[in-house]
């Protein structure tokens, strides 16, 4: 994906689920200019690992995308990372929470946490 692409399109989507889980979290915390900060960090045990908190800090390089009522902040280090990824939140009979489908990832952990 060139520069150009990612000035374009946000450089990850967010499932309906997730789009929902996070703004009710979002909405829970009460703060009016929060959003979610998606990074990737070297670290973990496949390499790279994703990081995921509320932020209301915006850096004029970040890359800012909106889904309904949540706003994604990612830095610009990780953007490429990130290019054609989505976060997904389930909650079902394993347990609920979110995870990452990254095709940038060419292996992952047992723990999904990390990629390479």
């Amino acid at each position: 994906m060139t520069t150009t692409e990612l000035e374009t399109q946000p450089p990850i989507a967010l499932s309906r689920e997730a789009v929902a889980k996070v703004a009710e979290l979002l909405a829970d915390e009460g703060e009016q200019d929060l959003g979610l900060r998606v990074a990737v960090r070297a670290g973990g045990c496949s390499g790279f690992s994703y990081e995921m908190y509320f932020d209301s800090d915006e850096s004029p390089d970040d890359h800012v995308a909106t889904f309904g009522p949540v706003t994604v902040r990612i830095d610009a280090a990780s953007a490429p990372h990130l290019a054609g990824a989505t976060l997904n939140y389930s909650d079902g009979l394993q347990g609920a929470g979110f995870s990452i489908d990254n095709p940038n990832a060419q292996r992952s952990c047992g723990c999904g946490k990390s990629f390479s």
